[in-house]
């Protein structure tokens, strides 16, 4: 507030999925410059998908496959679809070959599914295409969840709990219980402040949040305080970490 942005000529964005309130805001506070999302990873020399600037900025979104690059979306049974998991397109400048101490075979090719090219290489993304050429990242097809039957994504509960009071960030898993049944939903959060961190209210809160956009069978089982949430070295919530720590 009170500072002058005039300069800036535009934002970049990549790691998490972005929030398209939160990126509306960043691009007002400087006349409305695009932020350019930017989604891709090391093993691909790159990004897959991206926002340019010569193409409308819609906050939260891409506007474009990468130069040089083609993906495709597919659904569970490996067919197009409009919202799945993105392959990339061998070849492509930029694709790994070979993996220190991992079977790259294994890790991007065992069970894809082909084109008429041959085999598609796995990503682990859920991309959905928009109209108009967008398209929105729904976060790592492995934080995807399927509570009371009805598969959810990580990212949509964290958008739904996001204005909680008093909480500064959030990450949502799934926990299978110990004597099996259905996934239990368990919300990670991160106090802003640690002296009035309420777990017992927040619980109430993103339950009615929950209940209100998204789905009343998502029932949140646990909400657990920590001081702050694992992350990668390009920013990423390391979820599969929360799943594999949860007690």
């Amino acid at each position: 507030s009170g500072l002058d942005w005039s300069a800036v000529k535009c934002f970049s964005s990549t790691g998490e999925c972005s929030n398209e309130i939160d990126m509306l805001w960043l691009m007002s506070r400087a006349g409305y410059r695009p932020v350019i999302e930017y989604c891709g990873g090391t093993e691909i020399g790159g990004g897959y998908l991206t926002g340019t600037l010569v193409q409308p900025a819609s906050p939260a979104t891409f506007s474009t496959p990468a130069l040089g690059l083609a993906l495709s979306l597919r659904d569970e049974d490996g067919e197009p679809t409009e919202n799945g998991e993105l392959f990339l397109v061998p070849p492509s400048i930029g694709l790994s070959l070979t993996l220190l101490k991992r079977d790259h075979e294994e890790v991007y090719f065992a069970g894809c599914p082909r084109d008429s090219g041959g085999r598609l290489r796995r990503h682990g993304d859920q991309i959905e295409a928009l109209g108009g050429g967008f398209y929105k990242a729904h976060g790592r097809v492995d934080d995807t969840m399927n509570l009371s039957g009805i598969k959810v994504s990580s990212a949509e509960i964290e958008r739904a709990i996001s204005e909680i009071d008093g909480v500064a960030e959030t990450a949502a898993i799934a926990v299978s219980p110990p004597d099996g049944g259905p996934s239990r939903l368990v919300v990670y959060a991160v106090a802003a402040d640690a002296a009035a961190a309420d777990a017992d209210r927040w619980k109430r809160e993103m339950q009615e949040a929950i209940r209100s956009q998204l789905n009343p069978l998502f029932k949140v089982s646990e909400v657990v305080i920590i001081d702050e949430l694992p992350r990668t070295a390009s920013a990423k919530v390391m979820r599969r970490s929360l799943r594999e720590s949860h007690q």
